[in-house]
């Protein structure tokens, strides 16, 4: 698969948008300042809209044990296939262009199962599987491409992954307290 350059981050060339669609457990990250470090059961799951943008909905237990969630937009860039522009804004402030943030697959297998997603600053980055387990071969193999795109893993968070999803039922239960 070829790659395409930005510094020593590399976005994969060939992202198949449609297969790469559909629902992710996040099986590590690094700290994020608008997310929890104590988040768990870390889902985010890819929609195609009609205008042809991608509807994020990422879903957590948050380190309070509430059920959380963030919607996004994301646009493919037209030039590299495996870079996306993500805002997590309400959708009436989507215009300001500081609020949109650079999300790059840097690595995805051929089945679509396991991908490494990061920043092209290297201040984010997160291990994704559509299970909610990985094999340490696996993981090792995606972290050390991490390393070699010069990512600094050393605050590396695994957040607890049961497999249980945040359902809409306990969003709404959450809303109507």
């Amino acid at each position: 698969m070829g790659e395409q350059e930005h510094g020593d981050v590399r976005s994969v060339e060939d992202l198949d948008l449609q297969r790469y669609l559909g629902l992710w457990y996040e099986l590590g990250r690094l700290p994020l300042r608008f997310e929890d470090d104590g988040a768990r059961d870390v889902t985010a799951e890819y929609s195609l809209r009609d205008d042809g943008t991608v509807r994020v909905d990422n879903r957590c237990i948050d380190a309070e044990g509430a059920p959380t969630q963030a919607l996004g937009q994301a646009e493919p860039d037209e030039d590299h296939a495996g870079r996306l522009r993500v805002s997590f804004l309400p959708e009436g402030l989507r215009w300001i262009p500081f609020t949109r943030a650079d999300y790059w697959v840097l690595r995805v297998d051929p089945d679509y199962r396991h991908a490494l997603v990061g920043t092209p600053d290297r201040k984010h980055l997160w291990l994704l599987a559509r299970e909610p387990r990985v094999d340490e071969s696996t993981e090792r193999e995606l972290l050390a491409e991490a390393r070699r795109q010069g990512f600094d893993l050393g605050r590396w968070i695994r957040p607890e992954q049961s497999g249980a999803r945040v359902t809409d039922e306990q969003l709404a239960r959450q809303t109507d307290r």
